[in-house]
């Protein structure tokens, strides 16, 4: 059986051992967080702590946590009913509800001159191409920032922020959105009341237990130099693949980008036949074209940086993490440039 090694991580991060175990504790405890009885009370004790922990780790002392399902379910809880404007670059959670047209450069930077009617996103999923938020912004999307940038909501100047657990170690399914405080909004999901009066039902206690502790986590990996040790490997995979010379073009990098993540076009080979190459040599990577009801369509992300149709599905993204070797990336590179050279001999 093939060995596997793991480069997507900004799909979704493999779960810490921290939010494993904060989870397993957060299973025995039985009462439901709106019930006013002992159980109720232990229960709502450890998710207000568990909140405590996410805003200290997002440096949002003094704002407002509100538990959701993860990013998607915040991005319409904050952006709906709004008139916000955003650029093709955003994630689809967010554009769904956004008027798309704010200009975009071709290093993927965001022209914005109404930032109180606007969404931004601080970096980029499939680039790592990283924005520089305007003061007044109306919602960041940070989720890929959230433990791989230092950064603190109460500095962004923004008004609403997005994260999930999962991008950063957590559980998948639940996620927050991070509003400054004083700002309100209305519900999206109407019913009991919950997460004050933001959205309601039964909050899902044992996910948002690993949710806070796998945020304390990368909080500390980021204190510790962790990601610079990350952005080192992923400029070694870089430069791997451009000694190769292939006339690769690496997407972004002329600016700040996270520090894990490499965006790549190799023309003449489509990005989703890269994917399943690399799927069978034992590399889990993402292409930079979305799949929708099995059709694929180019990535508009790097469409509205000015790449062409074709270049746009030639592309693919590999995201990598603090477990990440520097012998994984450099066999990386060796199987990726044997696979495009003996595609395009196919080709010829």
């Amino acid at each position: 059986m093939t060995s596997r090694t793991y480069l997507d991580w900004n799909a979704t991060a493999p779960l810490r051992p921290e939010a494993r175990a904060a989870m397993a504790a957060a299973m025995d405890v039985l009462g439901n967080p709106s019930s006013v009885h002992a159980e109720g009370r232990a229960a709502k004790a450890l998710m207000e702590r568990a909140r405590s922990d996410i805003a200290t780790a997002l440096g949002a002392d003094g704002a407002d946590i509100v538990f959701t399902s993860g990013a998607t379910e915040a991005a319409a809880l904050a952006c709906a009913g709004r008139g916000l404007s955003c650029a093709a670059v955003e994630h689809d959670a967010v554009a769904a509800w956004c008027a798309a047209g704010l200009p975009v450069d071709a290093q993927g930077r965001v022209a914005v001159d109404d930032p109180a009617r606007t969404a931004l996103q601080l970096a980029n999923s499939e680039t790592g191409v990283v924005q520089d938020l305007p003061d007044g912004l109306a919602v960041s999307d940070l989720t890929q920032a959230f433990g791989k940038l230092p950064f603190a909501f109460n500095w962004l100047g923004c008004q609403a922020g997005l994260v999930s657990a999962h991008k950063l170690g957590g559980p998948k399914g639940v996620g927050a959105l991070v509003l400054r405080r004083g700002i309100d909004l209305p519900a999206q999901l109407k019913g009991g009341g919950q997460e004050m009066g933001r959205r309601a039902g039964t909050e899902n206690l044992i996910g948002i237990a690993g949710f806070a502790a796998a945020a304390s986590a990368a909080s500390r990996d980021l204190a510790d130099g962790v990601w610079d040790r990350v952005a080192q490997i992923r400029n070694i995979l870089e430069s791997a693949l451009s000694a190769a010379d292939l006339g690769t073009i690496s997407v972004g990098n002329a600016g700040p980008r996270l520090p894990n993540t490499l965006c790549l076009i190799a023309p003449g080979w489509k990005g989703e036949t890269q994917v399943m190459a690399m799927d069978l040599a034992g590399f889990a990577i993402s292409a930079g074209s979305a799949c929708s009801s099995g059709k694929v369509r180019a990535s508009r992300v790097l469409r509205a940086m000015g790449y062409g149709e074709a270049e746009a599905g030639q592309a693919i993204r590999v995201s990598i993490g603090p477990s990440t070797t520097e012998e994984e990336v450099l066999r990386f590179a060796e199987v990726w440039t044997a696979a495009c050279r003996k595609a395009r001999a196919r080709a010829a």
